[in-house]
């Protein structure tokens, strides 16, 4: 009998969307709510960076032959159109080909010329860097075109390689007059503050540490001590308003916060500036403040021996270091001093790594020697002021700070959090913008104090705010996929110690499971390579006005609270609690509303931010390397892809060898275990894995070094 055919209309199956994310290579990733998908460069249809996608996956029988596609196993995808441009305008270096001005772009990821007429400029000379509006897209037969608006310099002027990435990220630099007026006017008013009832915490001993080069300051800690056992003078009796401590609490941390929603309500001037930057931008040789500097780097900074108006916590903690009460309040506070990381560590060193077993009586379990290091009051730490005489009672604080900071990690550790020791460059420069080197900084018992005080009071504050019912930013953190982690597999079960760990608990995200990976590789020689395997198995942080978890905290509420002269969100979790302790301002109710809007856009400027800065210190990085070229270096391969290998100096520096370098023979790609093996040698070349390279180019236009091996 044959069957009958239905001529019934079938629903259209809409395409899935996303942004796309595009590499050197000219392919690019998008990320949609069917997973992520792979775009080969044929396919992207003239998408640029960051475009809003619609993409149609392609049938497997073809993706087999797209060799990147490969490298990641993602389901591959052509763009089908592009629903939304993240770009209107571009920089790029003019060129003269009559009768065409062509706008080659900076960014290396456009690789589509820009097609001006040349006739309309003239002027222009070849080689000038220009901002172009684009008029015409490209397409798989159209080229772009667009309009010369703005001439930005030569390409020659060192100094406009910064400049360039700021327009390119679209950066504001500038405030509007209102926001200054606004800032100019700005007072402290101690004794309005003390009338509005901020408590007088004058008299406690608080004090800053941040880096050497830090302009502001806007988080500063105390530490006391209960006086029955203490061997810290306790400022109970000067604090006005203070209630009485928990019977259980040892310690009282007080966090102490830039009372930036005083100045800064929602909908002013500087409001409305702050709200469109969101974040604080640190580029290379420039910081782009959220602010304006009346503010961020005077008013709201807490320097030392002035008077400052803070939003306060204060954490009482067991001897096991166990956060039993949280009470925050708007206080007025007088910094005792500000310190440099290298200054605080320089204390903690001089207790010769001794623990104080807050579990004992300070004074008579621990000796005071121990508890209070071998200075005296006339002695100086290591800093670039050398009139900088620490006091001694700052001294004590920060040693036991830092014991204290101890016992929260191994908690933190015990609950699940992650801990990626991983070290940051920054690129020193002289006086003029040239670059001198390239410092590399690590965690230290210094940072790692200031980071715990930080945890405990974002977590404090965004568990009051739970609580009460107030709406909150939170600081989300979701656990990795479980296919992420199971493409880890074939690598990590290559290594004896993976035996130990339970496979079915790493790849289901186990937070325990991955803590013991990253404890079993320490010291071996493929820990850079597992590191880094799994901290990019890791998925990004993220702002919600819906209370979620943070995974690599472990934290079941957790706020961004600490920094609300360089975080808007900061800002946002601070009016908030202001509104909680002191009453609902008028226009509460319209931010309340906002919240969705304010954490989507914060996340993404975020993400701006974090570019721009990344790309200035390649910049930095690559003029650095120029005078080196024809050196040898040692580095790790930081990466394999179909068309060669990436590999990275000991100094962070970043480069390719390409497939043709490698030698006389053709290399394919094994994505499993990220490994490139010789056709015919069988010489293979792993992520992890330490060569001997010689730098032959450094290329500032695209901010990319270039290696061959030694051999």
């Amino acid at each position: 009998m044959a069957r009958r055919r239905s001529h019934t209309r079938h629903t259209a199956r809409s395409n899935p969307r996303g942004r796309i994310e595009m590499h050197r290579g000219g392919y690019g990733f998008v990320q949609t709510a069917e997973g992520e998908f792979f775009v080969p460069r044929k396919n992207t249809r003239g998408a640029f960076p960051d475009d809003i996608v619609e993409i149609a996956p392609i049938k497997r029988s073809d993706a087999r032959r797209r060799s990147v596609s490969s490298s990641n196993h993602k389901r591959v995808a052509r763009v089908t159109r592009v629903v939304e441009r993240a770009h209107d305008q571009l920089i790029g270096y003019f060129r003269h080909a009559e009768p065409f001005g062509i706008v080659e772009p900076v960014d290396p990821l456009i690789t589509h010329d820009i097609f001006t007429v040349l006739a309309e400029n003239p002027d222009i000379p070849d080689g000038a860097i220009v901002r172009v509006a684009i008029t015409t897209f490209p397409d798989r037969n159209t080229a772009a075109t667009g309009q010369v608006i703005e001439v930005l310099g030569d390409e020659d002027d060192e100094r406009v390689a910064i400049d360039l990435i700021v327009a390119r990220n679209k950066l504001e630099t500038t405030f509007s007059e209102a926001a200054l007026a606004e800032a100019a006017s700005a007072q402290v008013d101690a004794e309005g503050a003390l009338a509005e009832d901020y408590r007088d915490l004058r008299k406690r001993v608080i004090f800053t540490i941040d880096p050497a080069d830090a302009r502001d300051f806007d988080d500063a800690v105390s530490l006391d001590e209960r006086p029955a056992d203490g061997a810290f003078a306790l400022a109970d009796a000067l604090d006005a308003g203070t209630d009485a401590w928990p019977p259980e609490a040892r310690w009282r941390l007080g966090v102490h916060i830039a009372d930036v929603s005083h100045y800064v309500p929602w909908g002013c001037s500087i409001d409305l500036d702050a709200r469109r930057r969101a974040t604080s931008t640190y580029l290379v040789d420039r910081v782009i403040p959220m602010l304006p500097e009346e503010l961020s780097n005077d008013i709201c900074s807490l320097r030392p021996n002035e008077e400052r108006r803070t939003m306060t916590v204060d954490l009482y903690l067991t001897a096991s270091g166990e956060v039993i009460d949280a009470r925050p309040y708007p206080a007025l506070i007088r910094s005792a001093a500000r310190l440099t990381y290298e200054q605080a560590q320089h204390c903690i060193d001089k207790t010769d790594g001794v623990d104080i077993d807050a579990d004992q009586n300070v004074r008579n379990g621990v000796s005071e020697a121990r508890l209070t290091p071998d200075f005296n009051e006339e002695e100086t730490a290591p800093s670039a002021d050398a009139a900088s005489i620490i006091p001694i009672e700052v001294q004590q604080r920060i040693c036991a700070l830092s014991a204290i900071a101890r016992k929260r990690m191994k908690r933190r550790e015990s609950r699940g959090g992650l801990d990626f020791d991983t070290a940051e460059a920054k690129v020193r420069l002289d006086d003029e913008g040239y670059p001198l080197g390239i410092d590399l900084r690590t965690k230290t018992d210094a940072t790692q104090l200031i980071e715990e005080a930080m945890i405990m009071a974002n977590e404090a504050i965004a568990r009051y705010l739970r609580d009460a019912g107030f709406p909150c930013l939170y600081r989300i953190h979701d656990q990795p996929d479980h296919d992420a982690l199971d493409d880890l597999i074939p690598v990590l079960g290559e290594f004896s110690w993976f035996k130990n760990v339970n496979e079915a608990h790493f790849v289901a995200g186990n937070p325990h499971a991955i803590q013991k990976v990253l404890r079993s590789v320490k010291g071996r020689p493929e820990d850079t390579l597992v590191t880094t395997l799994v901290l990019r198995s890791m998925k990004r942080a993220v702002y919600s006005p819906q209370l979620a978890s943070h995974y690599g905290l472990a934290s079941d509420a957790y706020a961004h609270f600490t920094s609300p002269i360089r975080r808007y969100p900061d800002l946002v979790v601070h009016r908030m609690l202001r509104a909680a302790l002191l009453g609902r301002p008028e226009k509460f109710d319209q931010e309340a509303a906002s919240m969705s809007w304010l954490a989507e856009h914060s996340s993404e400027m975020e993400r701006v931010a974090e570019r721009a800065a990344r790309e200035s210190q390649e910049v930095k990085i690559i003029e650095l390397m120029e005078a080196r070229i024809g050196e040898t270096f040692s580095g790790l391969v930081s990466g394999v892809a179909s068309f060669g290998l990436f590999v990275q100096l000991d100094n962070t520096a970043e480069g390719v060898i390409e497939m043709g370098d490698l030698g006389n023979e053709y290399f394919i790609l094994d994505p499993m275990r990220h490994m490139l093996i010789g056709s015919d040698t069988g010489k293979q070349y792993q992520l992890g894995k330490r060569i001997a390279v010689r730098l032959v180019e450094a290329d500032r236009r695209t901010r990319q070094l270039r290696f061959r091996l030694v051999k």
